[in-house]
């Protein structure tokens, strides 16, 4: 049983030719009130940008290696987990995770290919409600879609476009 549940997973994806920008902000809260654990996240492939708890920098008290993010001391109760990424899905020929197929980007997170896109506790028992942002180059990708409904979409600066 994970010492750690997730209620909301706010991810936006900012797709680029030679690298992909990850932001995911999730709301945690320890399974036992006033719990002091470690917060033990899966994650593979990845490229570490920063690691905010309650918005603020963390710039020690975490251990990072090539399979995991251990973060030493997290808050106690419920607080908010922002965490940047970068991945480079052009390069990832595991289909697992966000890889580029046939000029398409593409995502198979099932059995555990999310811990591929960012740091989390990549296991069935975690569930979470997520809300999903992608922005990208809208010559290039003129369609964006994402995780079931259409709940917003529009232009942005320099020529690309979002989805949510």
């Amino acid at each position: 049983m994970p010492d750690y549940y997730f209620d909301t997973v706010d991810l936006k994806f900012s797709l680029g030719e030679d690298r992909t920008i990850v932001s995911s902000k999730i709301a945690v809260f320890p399974r036992i009130e006033g719990s002091s654990s470690p917060l033990v996240l899966d994650g593979q492939d990845l490229s570490l940008v920063s690691i905010q708890p309650n918005g603020k920098a963390l710039k020690e008290d975490y251990h990072s290696d090539a399979r995991h993010l251990t973060i030493r001391s997290p808050p106690s109760g419920k607080y908010d987990l922002e965490i940047v990424t970068e991945i480079q899905p052009q390069k990832n020929t595991s289909l697992e995770g966000l890889y580029k197929s046939s000029g398409n980007f593409c995502t198979q997170c099932e059995a555990e290919g999310f811990r591929k896109i960012t740091f989390y506790q990549d296991q069935p028992d975690i569930m979470a409600k997520y809300t999903v942002r992608i922005e990208a180059d809208k010559s290039l990708y003129p369609v964006l879609l994402s995780n079931g409904n259409l709940v917003d979409q529009g232009d942005l600066e320099d020529g690309k476009h979002y989805a949510v």
